[in-house]
């Protein structure tokens, strides 16, 4: 059974976090937008995606994370990611999405 995915802004000096849970899929695409506008409106260095209560993701999940990436990069921001299962980490590596992101290991990686 899919869960909707939530988003959560958590913004800090100089880097804005999005806690995500649920599943990233055709239907958070509003949630995932959202989430982006509201970290980037203060105009953070960085983004870090927590991932961690992320249940699935699928090729459209993966298309709004480029489409997050695409956005990062023109607006200069650097991406990090945390909280990723070993088998998205395995795709990010495939799809090359780690070459356009720092992928941390644990909550200590800051």
């Amino acid at each position: 059974m899919a869960t909707t995915l939530e988003a959560r802004v958590e913004a800090g000096p100089g880097r804005a976090t999005i806690h995500l849970a649920g599943d990233i899929d055709g239907g958070a695409r509003d949630a995932f937008d959202g989430a982006y506008t509201e970290a980037s409106s203060s105009g953070p260095a960085s983004l870090l995606l927590d991932f961690d209560a992320v249940d699935y993701i699928n090729s459209t999940g993966i298309a709004l994370i480029v489409g997050l990436l695409a956005q990062a990069r023109a607006a200069g921001q650097e991406v990090q990611a945390r909280g990723l299962a070993e088998h998205y980490r395995e795709i990010f590596r495939i799809t090359r999405l780690s070459d356009f992101m720092t992928i941390l290991d644990d909550e200590g990686d800051n």
